[in-house]
């Protein structure tokens, strides 16, 4: 039996977005952020040589069609990407409101977004009196600190010390539609800090805010440091997905990285999580082991995370180049009736403005098929397509390009 593959490289969009005029990094609109396109750009130009040199090289994507992919969505030329792809490959546009986690994985697996997600106002303070009473009572502190937008890794460092101080969590959000809450692993406590954002879910859930993070961190002074214990609690997608498909037929769903909080869990057996080099081990491992039948459906954060909300264009270059170099271990475990698809949820180009998502088309690259290129294609089609490939009833609005 065939088994399939969807691994979601987050953020790593191809530009050209036919929307993307109404979505915006601060004041100004998405129109012309192209994540792989400009990361190529600047590459092929000489500026992005901390850690590595060069033109961008992913010779394996790249093969199979990462080049074209990114053509097809914005026109954005490639240089050193081939031009006659040996696997499937095209591009995805979202339908969903927004250029969030959430709703481009949920439109992936088959679901697009029914709603209008609330997202906070970009001001001091920026949520309700009544939610940080709330988030002070939960956690049993006299206060919280932040109550602002910001950066993940700004906010400990201007935070940190005061946090250490007082023990009061830290809370900020984003564009997105999230809340945020940083704490020391030590000072604060992991497992408190979980159950807290769990409590503080079913509140911020009911206003249609997306998902409630907690964000752990560890360091003192000038030196604290996220770590690879984040948590996201999200609401419970609003019909069943490719998982629920999946797993209603009979098949096994493993999770990699953060997919099992993204969809609550819902039809998913197992979770394996950790660094995006840790994630990849358990991809090779289960390009070998997973079960007849199953659907392997993994995240790897870091492209997002760690370079592109910090627009860092060689850093994001380099993970781009070890995640392509990794692509033999995986694809040569695989069996002749497997199916593996990369995508992206979203964009979020490294040399825009501001530091939040950009709205942007996905590649969509495929392996198993041999050459087969899909043309312009909707997030959906893919969960249809992985479906018809497992032989699966499929619902949503996909259809299978296969």
């Amino acid at each position: 039996m065939p088994r399939a593959y969807l691994i979601v490289m987050d953020s790593v969009g191809a530009g050209g977005a036919p929307d993307a005029e109404g979505y915006f990094n601060g004041s100004v609109p998405d129109a012309g952020a192209n994540t792989l396109g400009h990361i190529a750009e600047a590459c092929a130009a000489g500026l992005a040589e901390e850690g590595r040199t060069g033109p961008l090289n992913m010779p394996n994507l790249g093969t199979l069609g990462l080049g074209e992919a990114v053509r097809l969505a914005s026109g954005a030329g490639m240089p050193g990407f081939a031009t006659d792809p040996a696997g499937l490959w095209g591009a995805a546009t979202e339908v969903s409101r927004g250029k969030d986690t959430p709703s481009g994985h949920w439109e992936l697996a088959g679901v697009p977004v029914p709603w209008d997600w609330h997202c906070f106002p970009n001001e001091i303070p920026a949520f309700p009196p009544e939610i940080m009473t709330e988030v002070a009572r939960l956690a049993g502190t006299e206060g919280t600190l932040g109550n602002c937008h910001a950066s993940g890794t700004e906010i400990i460092e201007r935070l940190g010390d005061e946090h250490l101080r007082t023990g009061w969590p830290i809370c900020y959000t984003s564009v997105d539609s999230v809340f945020q809450i940083a704490a020391h692993e030590e000072r604060y406590g992991l497992d408190r800090l979980l159950t807290l954002c769990e409590a503080l879910a079913a509140l911020l859930h009911e206003m249609r805010v997306g998902r409630v993070i907690a964000r752990p961190f560890v360091g003192s002074g000038d030196a604290f440091e996220r770590t690879p214990n984040r948590r996201d609690f999200a609401i419970p997608p609003p019909a069943p997905t490719l998982c629920d498909w999946v797993a209603r037929a009979g098949g096994m769903v493993h999770a990699i990285g953060k997919i099992g909080d993204i969809f609550s869990m819902q039809g998913i057996h197992d979770v394996a999580r950790g660094t995006d080099a840790e994630l990849m081990e358990h991809l090779v491992r289960l390009a070998g082991d997973a079960e007849d039948g199953s659907l392997t459906f993994a995240n790897f954060v870091e492209f997002d995370s760690v370079y592109g909300h910090r627009r860092d264009v060689p850093g994001y270059a380099r993970a781009l180049e070890w995640f392509d170099a990794q692509l033999p271990r995986v694809l040569e475990r695989l069996g002749r009736d497997d199916l593996i698809l990369f995508a992206a949820d979203h964009g979020n180009d490294p040399t825009w403005r501001g530091t939040d998502h950009t709205r942007e088309r996905v590649p969509v690259i495929g392996h198993g098929l041999g050459r087969h290129a899909v043309g312009h294609v909707g997030f959906s089609d893919l969960a249809a397509s992985i479906a018809a490939h497992l032989g699966v009833p499929a619902g949503g609005p996909g259809r299978s390009f296969l």
